[in-house]
């Protein structure tokens, strides 16, 4: 048998090498170089080539062909559902992905339960990690109704896709992608090569066979999915799991989505009974201290489609050092340095001698930039020690000239405050509703001094 051939591929950017260096010429990304097979064998390509014979394509006008997601499966999670737009596209293959231990594999298996009992579909679950009496127990402990849930403890890909053709599940979980290898390549299971491999037959049997496919995936120390970046491109759907597993509250987030919305999440909490949903988050992420405190702040932010209400705290304390600490958890610290410079350049308030913590509440992570405005006014709250109303919600984009930036969905956001008992808002010019809310005094501002002076 003659040998395949190998070359190098950097997991960061994809650049190749015909031998292995400890530095990426191209990204410049250490230790990243791994060995991957170019050329296969004969009697690989066979293999490659025996359960999977390609289809050809026809050449079709745009508009002729159909825009409707042919069925959706309702996982019988609303939270789920709304992560995944809908419920799960038949033909669709999701990539969940998170630290150990914070729930993917309980989350799965509650799924497939509530799609067998409830639904009446045909599933498989195919574990690689776990042996079937672990699972067993776990069904049991969060009193899951197993019966309808056919289990496979397997990771060779080959007999993977035999006892699939001939089970023909609606859907199928993998758990995890990263312990699935293929007799294609030589490499270990979780290398970059076998996880790429492993993951196109997959892919190219899901399509073919208009099956769900659901990939547990492992992370790296710095959260992101361990494998090959290639293999976020190759899925339809890719699910993040956020938060601390030594919270209750999970949050699900979609950072890819080919069927729905990106950035919808779903809120979970971990209980002895596995992950149940949260119907209303915003209460979950409000402190509602019995009196007023300095330093907080409720802003009102959009994940996805959902507007989503959040306690915003700052600490600002003298520094004893030469350089000041900018600790920011939650949200992007480069934007809060920058955030400081302008309260500084058009308010006259000085932080350079002062250590500034903020923090988002309840785990969760706010990207927007609405939650400028919000920040700003925490942090002269607990610098001047000046509580603020607990019923003042805020938000809002701080330009560096000093100027209040409208942001998405202002109205929405007005009247997700005024469902939970919010009474006054400062708000971008903007944003400013035509109409007045029943219930709720809308501040607008147009400068960043406008907003600090309704503060006095």
């Amino acid at each position: 048998m003659a040998k395949a051939k190998v070359q190098y591929q950097c997991t960061d950017c994809g650049a190749t090498l015909p031998k292995w260096a400890g530095q990426c010429g191209k990204c410049h990304a250490w230790n990243t170089m791994t060995e991957t097979v170019i050329e296969a064998t004969s009697n690989v390509k066979s293999l490659r080539n025996r359960d999977h014979i390609a289809v050809p394509s026809e050449v079709c006008f745009l508009d002729t062909v159909d825009a409707e997601v042919s069925f959706r499966l309702s996982t019988g999670m609303v939270e789920l559902d709304r992560a995944v737009g809908g419920g799960l596209a038949t033909g669709s293959v999701t990539l969940i992905g998170g630290d150990p231990g914070i729930g993917k594999s309980t989350l799965l298996i509650q799924m497939l339960s509530v799609l067998g009992s409830e639904g009446g579909v045909k599933t498989l679950y195919v574990s690689g990690e776990e042996s079937a009496q672990q699972i067993s127990l776990r069904g049991h402990r969060l009193d899951l109704v197993l019966e309808k849930i056919k289990l496979l403890t397997e990771n060779n890909l080959e007999r993977i896709l035999s006892v699939a053709s001939t089970e023909r599940p609606e859907v199928i979980v993998i758990d995890s992608i990263q312990t699935v290898y293929t007799e294609i390549l030589q490499s270990a299971p979780g290398s970059v090569a076998q996880v790429r491999e492993s993951a196109a037959q997959l892919v190219r049997y899901a399509k073919q066979t208009n099956t769900t496919v659901l990939l547990a995936g492992h992370v790296t120390k710095d959260g992101a999915l361990a494998g090959p970046r290639v293999l976020e491109h190759m899925v339809d759907t890719v699910l993040y799991f956020e938060g601390d597993t030594s919270s209750r509250y999970r949050v699900i987030r979609s950072i890819k989505n080919r069927y729905g919305a990106v950035n919808e999440i779903g809120v979970f909490a971990m209980t002895d009974k596995g992950l149940k949903e949260v119907s209303n988050p915003s209460a979950i992420f409000l402190s509602r201290h019995e009196e007023q405190v300095t330093g907080s702040v409720i802003m009102v932010t959009k994940e996805g489609t959902r507007p989503l209400l959040v306690e915003v705290q700052a600490l600002v304390d003298t520094s004893p050092l030469g350089n000041p600490r900018r600790v920011s958890v939650g949200l992007e610290q480069n934007r809060l340095s920058m955030l400081l410079a302008v309260l500084h350049r058009h308010a006259g308030i000085n932080t350079a001698d002062q250590d500034v913590f903020i923090n988002v509440v309840g785990g969760i992570r706010v990207t927007e930039t609405a939650a400028d405005l919000a920040i700003i006014l925490a942090v002269i709250s607990s610098l001047k020690d000046l509580p603020l109303p607990q019923d003042l919600i805020v938000f809002g984009e701080v330009g560096l000239a000093g100027e209040i930036r409208p942001v998405q969905n202002g109205l929405e956001r007005l009247n997700e405050a005024v469902k939970h008992g919010f009474k006054r808002a400062i708000v971008p010019k903007s944003n400013k509703p035509r109409q007045n809310i029943e219930g709720m005094e809308v501040i607008a501002v147009s400068r960043l001094s406008d907003a600090i002076s309704q503060l006095q």
